[in-house]
C-alpha cells in the first residue's frame, strides 16, 4: 500500500512532502503542522489481519504494519526493523508494551507507561529515535533536538536520543514547575548529546521559544534545528498505533465500538485518537481530560478558544497538563474547517496572538457529533478522590494525570449516555507524584526497582532567562564546544 503524502495546516497550495523530508524538520515553513494529504482508511479486512498479527507476532509487528501506511520512502523491511528495535523488553517493562486492565465500570486503562520513563510519550519517542537515527545516517546528516517539555515529554526525549550518532537534544523545561522525579530523571542525564535548559516561566513560554526559534529559517537551516514535541508528526503517527492496540484487545469483533478519554494538555495524545478515527478505527467518543487549566474543555463545551497567558496559567498537580495553548489543537481546527488552510491560518497566526476565537454553531456541533468529542475538567480535590476511590474499589492506583482522565470518562459517561467501553489512557505511573499519592491514600507509592537511585544522581541543567536570544546564543556556542 503506497504511503501518502503531507501538506501544511496553513497552506495546501504548495507540493506535499514526502514523510522523511517533515520527519526532521517538526513545523513546516510557513508556521503550520504538517498533516496527511488524506488520510489511509482501515476497512474491515485490515482490522481482521491486525487483529492477528497483534495476538500472534505483538506489537512491534502492528506498528510497523500502521508505519507502512504513512511512510513510502523507507524500504518496508527497513520500518520493520525500526519497529521491532523501538518496542523491546527490558527497555518496556512488559513484553505487551501496551497491556489494557479492566477496573470494572465498563472502564480501561490503556498502559502507556511501561516504557524507560514511565510515561506514555515513551511510546512515540522511542520510535522517533530509531527513525532519527536511520534518516540522519541514510542523509550522513547531524540533527539538533530542540523541545519544551511540562514534565514527561522531555525525559522520553532525552532517554530515547541519548547516545544516538549525530543527534544533540536542547530541552526547555520551566523552572520549579516540574516533580522532583521527572527534575531527577532529565537532570541526572550526563550525556554528551543531551543539555537542559531551566527557563525561567512556564511550559507555555518554553514552547513560545521553542517555536520563536523554530520560526527563524536561517537559524533553524543553519544549526539544524528539528523537534520532538508533538508538533512532529511522526510522534502522532507513532501514537496511532496503541489506539489500534487498546481498540484490538478490549474488542472481539469489528463491529464493536469503544471510547477513550485522554489526558491532555497539548493536544497531541487525543489528536492521535482523532486521527485513528478519521482512518476508521470505529471509535465511539474522544473524551478530553483537562485539569484546572480548562482552555480545551472550555472550547469543546462552548466553541470558545481562549488560550491564557503565562500569568493565568496555574501550577497543579498534574502538572504535565499545565498548559493553555495547545499546539496540536491547529490540526484538529484545520480538519473541523474542512481543511480550510487560509482560516485556520486567520485563526493560530492572527486570532490566537490577539485572545482566542470562536467558532460558530454549526462547527461546535460537528466537533461533538461528526467528530466525536467530549470534554470534562478536574481540580486538585477531585483528583484525590479519584485517586483514593479508584485504590479502595479495584486495588489500582492512578497517577493525577490518569486520575483526571477516569473522572472525565465517568462524566462523559452520564452526560453524552455513552455505553460503549471507555479505554482510559494512562499518563505515567504514579511514583513519578509520590507527593500527591501520598496526599490521596495515606502512603507513597512503591519505587519499581529501575527507578530506586534516580533521586540521588547530580543534576546538570543550565538556568536561562525567558529569553529567545540567549536560548539561541546557548544553543551555537553548545554546538560549536561539542561533538556528535
Amino acid at each position: 500500500m503506497q504511503g501518502v503524502k503531507f501538506l501544511s495546516t496553513r497552506d495546501n497550495t504548495q507540493t506535499p512532502a514526502d514523510f522523511c523530508d517533515i520527519l526532521l524538520g517538526g513545523l513546516a515553513p510557513d508556521g503550520g503542522l504538517y498533516l496527511p494529504e488524506s488520510y489511509p482508511q482501515i476497512d474491515d479486512a485490515t482490522l481482521n489481519n491486525w487483529r492477528n498479527l497483534l495476538a500472534e507476532q505483538g506489537y512491534p509487528a502492528l506498528a510497523a504494519e500502521v508505519l507502512k501506511l504513512f511512510v513510502d520512502d523507507i524500504p518496508d523491511e527497513d520500518l520493520e526493523g525500526i519497529a521491532q528495535r523501538a518496542y523491546t523488553t527490558p527497555k518496556f517493562a512488559s513484553e505487551e508494551i501496551v497491556p489494557v486492565t479492566k477496573l470494572g465500570e465498563n472502564l480501561f486503562i490503556g498502559h502507556l507507561s511501561e516504557g524507560p520513563t514511565a510515561a506514555f510519550k515513551d511510546m512515540a519517542m522511542q520510535m522517533l529515535g530509531e527513525l532519527f537515527e536511520y534518516e540522519l545516517a541514510r542523509r550522513d546528516e547531524t540533527l539538533n533536538i530542540l523541545g519544551a517539555t511540562s514534565g514527561d515529554t522531555g525525559s522520553s526525549a532525552e532517554y530515547a536520543m541519548r547516545g544516538r550518532k549525530g543527534i544533540r537534544v536542547f530541552m526547555l523545561t520551566p523552572a520549579g514547575r516540574m516533580t522532583p522525579f521527572q527534575q531527577a530523571q532529565m537532570f541526572g542525564l550526563d550525556d554528551p548529546n543531551i543539555f537542559n535548559i531551566a527557563l525561567d516561566g512556564v511550559f507555555d513560554d518554553c514552547q513560545d521559544v521553542v517555536k520563536a526559534v523554530s520560526a527563524d529559517a536561517e537559524f533553524k537551516a543553519e544549526h539544524r534545528i528539528g523537534a520532538v514535541n508533538s508538533i512532529n508528526w511522526a510522534r502522532l503517527m507513532a501514537q496511532v498505533v496503541y489506539y489500534i492496540s487498546c481498540y484490538l484487545k478490549v474488542t472481539s469483533e469489528n463491529t464493536e465500538k469503544v471510547s477513550f478519554s485522554v489526558p491532555t494538555g497539548n493536544f497531541g495524545d487525543i489528536c492521535a485518537g482523532h486521527i485513528a478515527r478519521q482512518m476508521g478505527l470505529p471509535i465511539d467518543r474522544l473524551i478530553v481530560a483537562t485539569n484546572e487549566n480548562d482552555v480545551l474543555d472550555e472550547f469543546f463545551r462552548t466553541g470558545n478558544y481562549r488560550p491564557r497567558p503565562s500569568s493565568e496559567t496555574m501550577a497543579t498537580s498534574s502538572p504535565s497538563m499545565d498548559i493553555s495553548r495547545a499546539s496540536n489543537f491547529e490540526r484538529f481546527i484545520f480538519d473541523l474547517t474542512g481543511r480550510d488552510a487560509e482560516r485556520t491560518t486567520d485563526l493560530f497566526g492572527t486570532q490566537v496572538k490577539e485572545g482566542g476565537f470562536t467558532v460558530e454553531q454549526e462547527l461546535l456541533n460537528d466537533a461533538q457529533v461528526k467528530f466525536g468529542f467530549a470534554s470534562a475538567s478536574s481540580t486538585h480535590a477531585n483528583r484525590l478522590e479519584t485517586i483514593k476511590d479508584i485504590y479502595e474499589a479495584y486495588d489500582y492506583l492512578l497517577d493525577p494525570h490518569t486520575a483526571d482522565g477516569v473522572r472525565a470518562a465517568r462524566i462523559a459517561r452520564d452526560e453524552h449516555d455513552i455505553d460503549t467501553p471507555i479505554i482510559c489512557l494512562e499518563t505515567a505511573l504514579p511514583v513519578k507524584f509520590s507527593e500527591t499519592i501520598q496526599e490521596a491514600i495515606g502512603k507513597e507509592p512503591e519505587v519499581p526497582e529501575r527507578f530506586a537511585d534516580i533521586l540521588d544522581a547530580e543534576r546538570i541543567v543550565k538556568d536561562l532567562p525567558n529569553d529567545v536570544a540567549a536560548v539561541k546564543d546557548y544553543i551555537t556556542s553548545s554546538i560549536k564546544n561539542s561533538e556528535v
